[in-house]
């Protein structure tokens, strides 16, 4: 950003929701294998599946929307029963959609339509439901799925689930919450449950291309949306609505975007990087935008391995969404979307390949959650979401200093938090511009 500070150092609501949480997860490098699912103990009897499970939406766009038909066009005897934005007319669109493909199981009365930046509580405080989906702007999710798991609510949280170090630690002392009282929360990384990923991580770990020594990963797009200021907005109520604009509430596109690949690279290493070296800039966007367009990471993981990380949002330009994993007998790509995965020799012989689709992988995320809820064995993955979501919020803090930035930096020494004290309506929120590395100070 513009300044010499990109961060905006705030104890008091970490130290709040802190002290709401009686137990504490160790900080761990590793990651787990296919899946990544940590089940607690089951402690209750199982729960029929005729028994209706009832939804609460917080976040009334198009991801809270797109998660509500995922949920019901996979489940039998689910509802949904409420739901809550900051805009009412987000809430109304979405019911009328929804109510019109799913019909009763739309049973959201209006005085079960809470509006404003609090209005997730109404939602957390209602009885009636047992299952919440989180899907508002990244910057919240620490708080709201923490509060969540306070009120007893399974969870589905949207990725990222952390956009700075302060929201990591969060994640990690809620995730053992979870664990300790039998909640679910599944998280949105719809590729650990798409088939031509598990088929490849599974072809990986068995040694089909030999030794692993390096990957790249590439999600290049094009220009990304940018909703103008309209007259009588404040500064606040401008930003967001135009949320993927600012560092503060999205944590830049390698956060909010590029976790995806983010979190496979991860999976693929089964283990956090030591450390990330960035760079990168902006070209193309708006004036009054702090995000960069373009930025590079190496990840440096154990045992001598790297990653080459790009991601860009460039207007016109070619795009790719790819994982190529480098192994001393053949190599491996992993494609974005639905196109699928591929083995493929030194000369380029394709020797193995498997499809997979993208939009039943986001219908199974929420199966998987269901099912582990009736079975009484709740998956619990939040901290695997938050490892890969502070990869990439290492990735950014690195490319905005120009320093390198390792792991044990962001998980044990780091300040950075990103989420304005005591945040209400009224604040003022000033944006710093955006990054200038040799000047932004890594924090």
């Amino acid at each position: 950003m513009n300044s010499n500070q990109v961060d905006r150092p705030c104890e008091s609501r970490r130290n709040f929701l802190r002290s709401q949480l009686t137990a504490s997860a160790a900080v761990a490098t590793g990651v787990v294998g296919v899946h990544s699912q940590t089940q607690a103990a089951s402690s209750t009897t199982d729960s029929s599946p005729n028994e209706t499970l009832r939804i609460g939406l917080v976040g009334c766009g198009g991801r809270g929307t797109g998660a509500v038909k995922d949920s019901l066009s996979i489940n039998k005897n689910v509802k949904l029963v409420a739901m809550a934005d900051l805009d009412a007319e987000n809430c109304a669109r979405s019911r009328k959609v929804l109510a019109t493909r799913f019909g009763d199981s739309i049973d959201v009365a209006d005085d079960k339509m809470h509006i404003g930046l609090e209005s997730y509580k109404k939602v957390l405080d209602d009885p009636d439901i047992d299952i919440v989906l989180l899907t508002t702007t990244p910057v919240f999710r620490p708080i709201h799925v923490t509060e969540a798991v306070e009120a007893g609510k399974h969870v589905f949280a949207e990725k990222p689930v952390c956009i700075d170090p302060a929201g990591y630690r969060i994640c990690l002392d809620t995730h053992q919450k979870a664990i300790d009282q039998n909640t679910a929360i599944v998280t949105g990384t719809q590729y650990r449950r798409q088939t031509n990923y598990i088929g490849a991580i599974e072809k990986l770990r068995e040694g089909a291309i030999g030794k692993v020594t390096s990957a790249t990963s590439r999600y290049c797009a094009s220009g990304i949306w940018y909703r103008n200021r309209t007259e009588g907005m404040t500064d606040l109520e401008y930003q967001l609505r135009n949320w993927m604009h600012f560092v503060w509430l999205s944590g830049d596109q390698i956060v909010e975007q590029s976790v995806h690949n983010i979190d496979l690279m991860n999976w693929l290493m089964d283990a956090v990087p030591e450390s990330a070296f960035g760079s990168g800039g902006r070209f193309t966007r708006p004036e009054d935008s702090e995000m960069w367009d373009s930025m590079s990471v190496d990840y440096h993981y154990p045992g001598g391995r790297f990653i080459s990380f790009k991601c860009r949002q460039w207007p016109g330009s070619t795009g790719e969404n790819s994982t190529v994993i480098h192994g001393s007998d053949a190599n491996m790509v992993i494609w974005g979307g639905s196109r699928g995965s591929q083995i493929l020799d030194h000369d380029g012989k394709e020797i193995w390949s498997m499809d997979g689709s993208i939009a039943d992988a986001y219908k199974q995320e929420h199966k998987e959650l269901v099912d582990s809820i009736r079975a009484d064995k709740p998956i619990v993955e939040l901290k695997q979401t938050a490892d890969s979501s502070l990869t990439a919020a290492m990735g950014r803090m690195s490319a905005y200093t120009g320093k390198r930035v390792t792991w044990d930096f962001v998980t044990e020494k780091s300040t950075l938090d990103l989420y304005p004290e005591n945040l209400t309506m009224d604040t003022v929120v000033k944006s710093p511009g955006f990054a200038v590395p040799g000047k932004t100070k890594l924090i």
